[in-house]
Order: C-alpha cells, then sequence, then structure tokens
C-alpha cells in the first residue's frame, strides 16, 4: 500500500502530464483521469505501472499492436471477484503511459466524455461505456478526488515547463524585450513571471559566484543555465 509521500509524489509526477495531455485533446476534466491513475496503479506501486508504465490497467484488445505482458489481475462479475490473467499493453515511459490511455479512450465507445462537465459524470461516463468492471469505481475514484483535492486540477492553467533551452533562446534575443517578450511568451504558453524571476534568479546566482566567466558572453550563461537547470 502507497503512504501518503508515495501518494502525493506520485500525483504531482502524473497530474501535470495528464492535465497538460486533456487540455491538447479537448478534455475538460483532468480530476478524473488522475484518480483512475492513482486507483488502476496503486499510486504507482504495481507492477504493470512501476516497470510497464501502464498507469491505468489498460488491456492489449484486437486492436493493440505495440509490446504487452501477461500478469493476474481481478475483475468483478456478478458481484463476485474472479482472479484471471490478461494481456495489458506496455509503454516506455511515464508520458507514453498517459498517451496511451488517451489513445484508449479515443474511440467512438468512450466519444461522450470529452463533453462530461465534472469528474462525477466523468467516472459515471466511463464506467457505464465498460471501462471498469468493479461495482465501487465510481465511488472508489471520487474519494481520490476528494481526497486529494483533484479538482484543482480541473481550473488551474496549464503552463508549459521553464527548460534550459528556453532560457538560452531568451538570453540570446530570440523573444525580443519587454513587452514583446512578455507577450510571446505568455502566447505560447509559458508563466512569464515564473520565467522573469528564473532569469533574474540566475544572473544574481552568477553575479555572486561566478563573476570571472560574466565577460565570456555566451559561454557564461551556458555555464549558469547548465548548472542550475539541467
Amino acid at each position: 500500500m502507497a503512504s501518503s509521500a508515495q501518494q502525493k509524489q506520485f500525483i504531482n509526477d502524473i497530474g501535470y502530464i495528464i492535465q497538460e495531455e486533456a487540455k491538447n485533446r479537448g478534455y475538460k476534466v483532468t480530476s478524473a483521469i488522475i484518480a483512475q491513475a492513482c486507483i488502476e496503479s496503486g499510486y504507482n506501486t504495481s507492477l504493470l505501472s512501476m516497470k510497464y508504465h501502464n498507469y491505468f490497467g489498460m488491456k492489449c484488445g484486437s486492436a493493440w499492436k505495440g509490446p504487452s505482458v501477461n500478469l493476474a489481475t481481478k475483475e468483478e462479475y456478478n458481484s463476485q471477484l474472479v482472479s484471471i490473467r490478461d494481456n495489458f499493453r506496455v509503454y516506455g515511459s511515464m508520458e507514453e503511459g498517459v498517451k496511451g490511455y488517451f489513445d484508449f479512450i479515443s474511440t467512438n465507445r468512450y466519444s461522450n466524455l470529452k463533453t462530461a462537465e465534472t469528474a462525477e459524470e466523468y467516472l459515471k461516463r466511463i464506467k457505464a461505456d465498460g471501462y471498469a468492471t468493479s461495482s465501487q469505481y465510481v465511488s472508489t475514484c471520487m474519494s481520490v478526488v476528494n481526497r486529494h483535492d483533484l479538482t484543482s486540477y480541473d481550473t488551474v492553467k496549464v503552463y508549459k515547463p521553464i527548460t534550459p533551452e528556453l532560457i538560452l533562446r531568451i538570453i540570446d534575443g530570440e523573444y525580443g524585450n519587454g513587452a514583446a517578450r512578455e507577450a510571446r511568451l505568455v502566447l505560447e504558453g509559458y508563466k512569464y513571471d515564473d520565467v522573469r524571476k528564473k532569469i533574474n534568479d540566475l544572473d544574481k546566482i552568477a553575479r555572486e559566484y561566478l563573476p570571472d566567466i560574466r565577460s565570456k558572453g555566451g559561454a557564461y550563461w551556458q555555464c549558469v543555465v547548465s548548472l542550475m537547470l539541467l
């Protein structure tokens, strides 16, 4: 069973990835999907998630052409839990596993999910669509949504991560200066205040600890960015 720290870490790790992918694919609800990942993977403690990056318990089915693994699982039939073995989809990373989930629900069978407005509505629909056999699936997932306040992921704007490459492009003048720089960064999906703070922090650290390489221009910034952001 995952500890509180493990639960929090898993949500932090996968939450942004799900949020960004949901936004890109046109889904309104993120919280329900994060809850599904938590339940299906045991907060990333199951073998299927830890080793094979399948965080949603997705079986192969006839359409899957990628790698697979045969594992034991439990399904509920007529209110009885039954132990079975089945073939599950295998992915190469957390990002691939999340994208795989959205590919999985992109069929006509799950087309009603995009218009769901709340976590509960999303979960009721996906349960009715046949995604899970557990009679308690909706309530179990909703308990995770409420316990971890996952609805915050439904309303918080998704910002692109600040990378070393972005900082170097800004320093090289690619984004211009002043209001023009801010407007372009915001348009591309970055939180401008965070970008500005990161650059100012880097400059402050460099002035204090690396003054001897400031005169080297690009080499100075390359060194600082590599040290502080990589």
